[in-house]
């Protein structure tokens, strides 16, 4: 089975955490945390810092490291870091989703969550 290794933004502010929709594929109007792929040369830090530029037009600081998700989708494997971050700079924009939400840690259950993303949520509420 391919495995997919990607990085995930979990971005606080206010005591609220950022979800996003997706707004295209399989997991169509589906909450997650954004982020994406991992290019060969860059760190994972590298990555998610240009994947949110590219996704919300925002700079973020990429604060600590919380998880390493490993879940099986029926085509492939994915392997997620997520990282605790903050926005630097800039004003949200949806390039790649559909809608978001600043949410707090109770109202996270209220989402429908595209399915590895619910073992971030998970970690989140025991972290």
């Amino acid at each position: 089975m391919k495995t997919i290794e990607v990085v995930a933004a979990i971005i606080k502010h206010d005591n609220k955490i950022l979800a996003t929709r997706r707004s295209y594929g399989e997991f169509e109007n589906m909450w997650e945390f954004p982020g994406g792929k991992i290019e060969p040369s860059e760190t994972r830090e590298e990555a998610l810092i240009r994947e949110i530029q590219e996704e919300l037009e925002v700079d973020i600081n990429v604060d600590e490291f919380l998880t390493t998700i490993e879940y099986d989708y029926s085509t492939f494997h994915l392997t997620m870091h997520c990282f605790i971050c903050n926005i630097k700079s800039g004003e949200l924009h949806l390039n790649a989703h559909n809608a978001a939400k600043w949410l707090t840690e109770a109202e996270m259950n209220t989402l429908n969550w595209v399915p590895a993303d619910i073992l971030v949520v998970e970690k989140l509420k025991h972290n």
